[in-house]
């Protein structure tokens, strides 16, 4: 049996934007909704996003390997060639990325390949990739 989904809630701002960033950008096929939520499938996972009023709280960061690291944030660790192809497709359609694809980490145990980007209502989503998926929880050594 491989790895049960995970499911995670968060707020956004306006549930049409969500729909376009979440549905079409990423190309997250949409679920359940109701006027105040709407369910996407991002690679077989669930995410929640629910309407709240007013705006959100700025985001805090932590310096990780050079970069300025949101530290609320979700997203994927993806295989390698499926990372590549998304960051290619994202940067073909223009998206701006909080943090530009890049290898963190290069030569060490953690070596991964990464993005960041915020959805519109400033929710922060990492996508990364690690050559060798064993290492994903490796230490160092």
């Amino acid at each position: 049996m491989g790895q049960p989904p995970f499911h995670i809630a968060f707020a956004v701002t306006d549930l049409a934007q969500a729909r376009a960033f979440y549905g079409e950008l990423l190309g997250c096929a949409e679920g359940r909704s109701a006027p105040r939520w709407v369910d996407f499938d991002l690679f077989g996972h669930q995410l929640s996003a629910h309407l709240v009023d007013g705006g959100l709280d700025a985001v805090a960061t932590n310096e990780v390997d050079g970069d300025g690291v949101p530290v609320r944030h979700f997203g994927l660790i993806l295989p390698w060639d499926d990372w590549h192809a998304l960051a290619a497709r994202l940067g073909a359609r223009g998206t701006a990325f909080l943090i530009a694809p890049r290898i963190r980490f290069e030569g060490q145990v953690g070596e991964q390949a990464t993005f960041f980007l915020l959805d519109p209502s400033g929710n922060a989503l990492e996508f990364k990739s690690f050559r060798d998926p064993a290492r994903v929880f490796a230490r160092e050594l």
